[in-house]
């Protein structure tokens, strides 16, 4: 017993150890950020769908290269969080404060902003604006029933709530972790690599023959009242977590050219199997919304292809620490609080105005809306308790 104690604590030093390379932790932090803006520049575009043809081309292309940005943010949490090092009352007290309360103050808040927003000129010329779904009775409505799930106004929030979500798992997972030998965390990695694929075995069961079970086409015990399916308890962003600490606590160690002779191929499969297949689903289902994001979906193999492949390349950066580079990755957190309404003023401001193609548009939406979102929340840094604020 004391030699594996011994050897436990040898382990977690060196992860620690590892922790302490933040340039890249912050640099990925950084990307991941401007990418979740990225992605909400690109969806005026995609929702054009046929009426015009090269504004969804371009939203689509672009849209399938921002889908690592989420997945990146949760391999983050997992590298920086894991093992978890307190008794769970004060994992609990520490991180859900950093979550629960700005993701109070902010759908609280937003609702209102964009009811202010739309009384202004600039939205009140954008003829794509219906201005009746933007009242202040509705923004009240919107801003109580947060309680329940975000809305449009607070669409970015969804994360926070599955990020309440993980918290509450890592507690529970991390003593299993820390003494997990590195077959069976590879074990279970690949289990979760296999749901990963579940969305696209559930689209092609009914041309196998699937007929569903009560109206059902779910698969693998799921149903009308069952959403807890064989993998259920395997799947989702809870594989990312277990992913970045495994790479953390069994770095692959290889060199530059190797990891770019993987991630390089791997990366440029797995975006031409998202847009390829967003393109694809569009043109087989154009009724069919739901089944449009399958390819898109954060935790579908092809995006993890793109993720994984980011991720060992940021994990390899070796640069000096900078307090510039640091201070910008503190406020990232807050910038995605802030950023969707902001992305909608750098679309009513850029769109109409600068007739450039929409390609070009996209990243250019993107750079001014995270510029004006950094802004905003370093000055909201300066204000007395920010943190309940952005985090």
């Amino acid at each position: 017993m004391n030699q594996y104690n011994e050897l436990l604590s040898i382990q977690l030093r060196n992860i620690n150890n590892m922790k302490n390379n933040i340039p890249w932790i912050d640099l990925t932090r950084i990307i991941a950020c401007f990418l979740v803006v990225f992605a909400h520049c690109c969806d005026p575009f995609v929702g054009r769908l046929d009426q015009a043809p090269a504004e969804f081309l371009s939203g689509a292309f672009w849209g399938s290269f921002y889908r690592p940005c989420v997945p990146l943010f949760v391999m983050i949490s997992g590298v920086l969080l894991l093992p978890v090092q307190t008794d769970l009352f004060t994992f609990y007290k520490k991180r859900m404060m950093r979550v629960v309360t700005p993701l109070a103050v902010w759908s609280l808040v937003t609702p209102f902003l964009f009811y202010l927003y739309f009384q202004s000129a600039v939205a009140t010329a954008n003829p794509n604006i219906v201005l009746d779904d933007f009242t202040l009775g509705n923004a009240a409505q919107k801003a109580y029933t947060f309680i329940f799930n975000f809305n449009y106004d607070t669409t970015p929030l969804w994360y926070l709530y599955m990020l309440v979500g993980l918290y509450l798992a890592l507690p529970v997972i991390s003593p299993w972790l820390a003494q997990a030998s590195k077959k069976e965390l590879k074990t279970v990695l690949c289990i979760w690599l296999f749901t990963t694929a579940l969305p696209y075995i559930t689209m092609i069961a009914p041309t196998l023959g699937y007929l569903g079970v009560w109206g059902s086409m779910d698969i693998l015990g799921e149903c009308a009242w069952n959403a807890y399916g064989t993998f259920y308890y395997f799947s989702g962003f809870i594989g990312y977590v277990i992913l970045a600490y495994y790479l953390v606590k069994f770095p692959l160690n290889w060199s530059w050219r190797k990891t770019l002779s993987v991630a390089i191929p791997l990366w440029l499969a797995g975006y031409a199997l998202t847009s390829g297949g967003f393109l694809w689903i569009h043109s087989a289902y154009p009724d069919d919304f739901s089944m449009l994001e399958v390819p898109w979906l954060f935790c579908g193999t092809n995006v993890l292809m793109m993720t994984f492949s980011a991720f060992i390349v940021l994990q390899k950066v070796s640069m000096k620490p900078s307090a510039g580079l640091s201070k910008l990755a503190s406020l990232t957190f807050g910038i995605y609080l802030c950023h969707f309404l902001i992305v909608q003023l750098s679309y009513d401001l850029i769109y109409p105005f600068i007739k450039i193609p929409p390609y070009l548009q996209i990243p250019l939406i993107a750079v001014v809306a995270f510029g004006i979102s950094t802004a905003v929340v370093w000055l909201l840094s300066k204000l007395p308790k920010s943190k309940y604020i952005i985090g």
